[in-house]
């Protein structure tokens, strides 16, 4: 009888293989075949190294200034580690990159095409998206309080929404093995909610028109951020067999596998649930304001794309600029920069040197924290006002975020000037920004944090 310790000894590696292959070795060894040869069948492929090189990629962006030059440094040195993972073919950086993590990460502003799908790379925030509605001639103040009145920013969801997400999407949470894992509630909780961070609701006046815009920035909150940890576990399965070498942040899920078309199959219906979450909001708020839509468009801009090539195209922070980039897809997309710029309507070009794919904004040079410290000792509330003059900013929680505020950004006529000189897209339509509505620093009103500011001014006295 065969052992364990016989396949050991004829050379096979370890593995959970052992299970399946040693009763079909002792049926062929029964037979009189050669054993040897029908564990082969069972043994996985060798593992596959780190290219030596980085493959090329290549570079949408320019440097203006000495800390350009070191954000652009880093992230094209992030990206070329990140183009050492055995089964990429193409990556791109946009002219809004910037790095995201350790070394190897895939970078804000960053493309890269594969032979599989890569959890690390379209991050937790899965379908990071914008969404217009034209609405007519309307006073965008009424616009903007009808917004604040139905939307909700902020860590968590809410009970009561007065929207829920499609019949048909709720149905593929339950059946799919990756998404019916998920807790239930929050699929509902969180649905028609807008986060924290960069997100936004933004109400404008379009350049061409005059007519008032809505445009909303979220992604697929708490489910998606656990999908993301479900395929990560997935892909780093794969990965201690497949390529120990290559970065956890890059492991992936091969595609052919039971496991890669679940998941995937899970990433389109995130996508949709993203899709109603920002109609919904939408829609509850021309139901406030007594309005009705003229027109409306959606697009992702941190997702996974497949192209005819057979291909997965990761964009993380990178809006699709290539024909037929989705069934629902219209010719235009939405690009914003910051708060007190136009959001750009554009016409993607389909540029090679793009892989198809356009900015998603402006982009950071510093970090949050670094960001916060360069402003010194001024009163916050004379940097908001002099950032925000002329707007209507308004702060969901109340407390100002100034890391979020214009200062934070990328220089916004650096990216456009970049999206004419890569030829990436063509700006079509400008939304002239009347007034938005951010999370602010959302913590800043946890009760975790007012107690440790208690327990600091009672030490204090």
């Amino acid at each position: 009888m065969i052992t364990g310790k016989d396949l050991i000894a004829a050379g096979c590696p370890p593995g959970k293989y052992f299970k399946e292959a040693l009763p079909a070795a002792n049926a062929a060894l029964a037979r009189g075949e050669d054993w040897l040869a029908v564990v082969r069948d069972f043994m996985p492929p060798p593992s596959l190294p780190l290219h030596e090189e980085a493959l090329p990629f290549h570079r949408n962006i320019e440097a203006d200034d000495e800390l350009e030059e070191q954000n652009v440094a880093a992230a094209e040195r992030t990206m070329a580690e990140l183009m050492r993972t055995p089964v990429l073919k193409y990556g791109a950086v946009m002219p809004d990159a910037c790095p995201a993590g350790p070394n190897g990460t895939i970078p804000v502003g960053g493309v890269a095409a594969s032979e599989a799908i890569h959890p690390g790379m379209h991050s937790a925030d899965i379908c990071c998206s914008m969404m217009i509605t034209i609405v007519g001639v309307a006073d965008p103040r009424k616009v903007l309080d009808a917004g604040q009145s139905v939307t909700h920013f902020g860590g968590g969801g809410r009970e009561v929404t007065g929207k829920e997400p499609s019949a048909a999407v709720l149905n593929e949470f339950s059946t799919n093995r990756v998404l019916k894992r998920l807790p239930a509630q929050m699929v509902k909780s969180h649905f028609a909610t807008q986060g924290d961070g960069n997100h936004f609701f933004y109400v404008g006046q379009m350049a061409s028109t005059g007519e008032t815009a809505i445009v909303t920035h979220h992604g697929s909150r708490g489910p998606g951020a656990r999908l993301y940890k479900e395929g990560m576990g997935i892909a780093e399965s794969f990965r201690r067999t497949l390529s120990p070498e290559t970065l956890k942040q890059n492991a992936w899920i091969p595609a052919e596998t039971e496991e890669g078309e679940n998941y995937w199959a899970a990433l389109q219906t995130i996508r949709q649930w993203t899709k109603e979450s920002h109609a919904a909001i939408h829609d509850l708020t021309l139901e406030a304001a007594g309005l009705k839509p003229k027109d409306r468009f959606w697009n992702e801009h941190n997702f996974v794309f497949r192209k005819s090539d057979g291909l997965f195209y990761h964009a993380k922070g990178a809006t699709p600029a290539f024909d037929g980039w989705a069934t629902d897809a219209t010719d235009l997309t939405i690009i914003p920069l910051n708060m007190s710029e136009p959001v750009l309507i554009v016409r993607g070009k389909n540029a090679d040197n793009g892989l198809g794919f356009s900015p998603h904004g402006a982009g950071r040079n510093l970090s949050r924290t670094a960001h916060k410290r360069g402003l010194g000792d001024r009163p916050e509330a004379d940097i908001l006002a002099e950032e925000t003059n002329g707007l209507d900013v308004r702060f969901f929680s109340g407390v100002s975020d100034v890391t979020e505020l214009p200062s934070a950004y990328k220089s916004a006529s650096a990216v456009r000037r970049q999206i004419d000189r890569f030829e990436l897209a063509e700006v079509v339509d400008e939304v002239i920004p009347y007034g938005s509505i951010m999370a602010g620093d959302w913590q800043e009103t946890m009760p975790w944090r007012q107690k440790r500011k208690a327990k600091a001014a009672l030490k204090n006295d």
